[in-house]
Parts: structure tokens; sequence; C-alpha cells
């Protein structure tokens, strides 16, 4: 389903809903069972995997890497340039003539959140299943299981595949809301990305976007 005021430059996978005032770019990589809500923004670049939902007003720039199972809370913020000037201003030009001069990029791994108003600075990997807070401002690598809160983000406890809060480290602890043991938790995702996942990425590879920044 595409409303009929989103513009999709790029094919998109089976059963994937693109809502109103929704813009994808040519090159693109978006799965299938998608859910792209009003008002995001999919630059040319980016990877998004299956089963992924992406709430309103949210951009996902080149360079940022969804994979599948990941949710994505609204007015969450993604970047790619860490040190960011006008690609227009006279001393900054040379940079940004090739694209591999200044774009980081940033992975969402397998069944991540990210909350709403949260900020992911570009350059890091969301780890599996992890957790990101409402409103969090993310500087370092968050590891799998792991929920972070505040700003700059620090850990404050592990999470279940099913997104509570668990009582120990998720590689010891049973979860006592859907009672996943932790052979459970690390036998269904072992880090490697989905056959899918794997298809967009080679996909991505063959139809870069124009290596400038706008």
């Amino acid at each position: 389903m595409i409303h009929e005021t989103a513009i999709v430059e790029s094919e998109i996978g089976e059963g994937t809903m693109v809502f109103a005032y929704t813009h994808v770019l040519k090159g693109a990589v978006i799965g299938s069972n998608v859910k792209l809500a009003d008002h995001v923004f999919v630059e040319g670049g980016a990877v998004i995997g299956d089963n992924v939902t992406i709430k309103n007003n949210v951009s996902v720039w080149d360079g940022v890497k969804i994979e599948d199972d990941v949710f994505v809370g609204p007015n969450a913020c993604f970047t790619n340039d860490l040190t960011p000037r006008s690609p227009r201003m006279e001393s900054a030009k040379a940079r940004y003539a090739q694209r591999e001069n200044w774009l980081l990029e940033t992975n969402i791994k397998h069944g991540a959140t990210i909350g709403g108003n949260a900020t992911i600075v570009p350059g890091l990997t969301i780890g599996q299943f992890a957790f990101v807070g409402a409103g969090a401002t993310v500087t370092k690598n968050v590891e799998p299981y792991t929920l972070v809160v505040g700003n700059p983000a620090r850990p404050v406890a592990s999470v279940c595949s099913c997104g509570q809060q668990l009582a120990g480290c998720y590689r010891v602890t049973n979860c006592e809301h859907c009672g996943e043991t932790p052979a459970e938790r690390l036998q269904q995702h072992s880090g490697t990305p989905s056959s899918s996942f794997r298809r967009a990425l080679n996909s991505n590879t063959t139809s870069q976007p124009t290596p400038t920044k706008g």
C-alpha cells in the first residue's frame, strides 16, 4: 500500500506500507512487510530490512542500515556526518566531493528498538534486541539486549527479546514475562543478518546513490 501523497522512487518489498507524505529516494532499499508512517524520509543509500516499523517524522539517511524486525519511534534522529558543514561552503567543497570522505555508517541490528526522540550519533552499532530509551542521545555502541537511557545514553539493564527488562544479565536470566531462557535467546539470533537483509545489502552496493552531499 502506497498512499497517494507519498513519493516512492525505489522498489519496495511485498506487503510494505508507505503512508502519507513519505518520500523514498532512488537508491534506497526497503524490504518486505515494512511500515513507513507519515512524513518519513528515506535517502538513497539507506537499507531497511523486513518487518521494520518506522514511525512518524523519521529521516533515514544514506549509510544507515536497519536490519529486520527493528522498531524506530517517532522523531528519532539519525545522522551520517560527525562534523557537518554546508557542502556549498567553499572551504568544505573538497571534503564533500567524495562520499567516503565524510559518511559514517550506522548499523541498527536485528530486533532493536529506538525510542521516540532518541538521537543516534553516526558511525555506531546498536546491537541485536537492544533498547534505546525515549529521548536518549547515543554516543557509543550499544551492546545486544541492553537498555540505554539518558544524555549521553548509559546502560541501565538487560532486556529480553520481547522487550521487557530482565532481573539480571541476558546471558543467564530467564524472562519473567515471556519465559524465554538464555539459551533460547542466544539461539534465535546468532548475530548473522538474515538472508533478506544480506540481499538488500547486495542490492544497495550495486545501486549506490550519487557520491556527493546535498
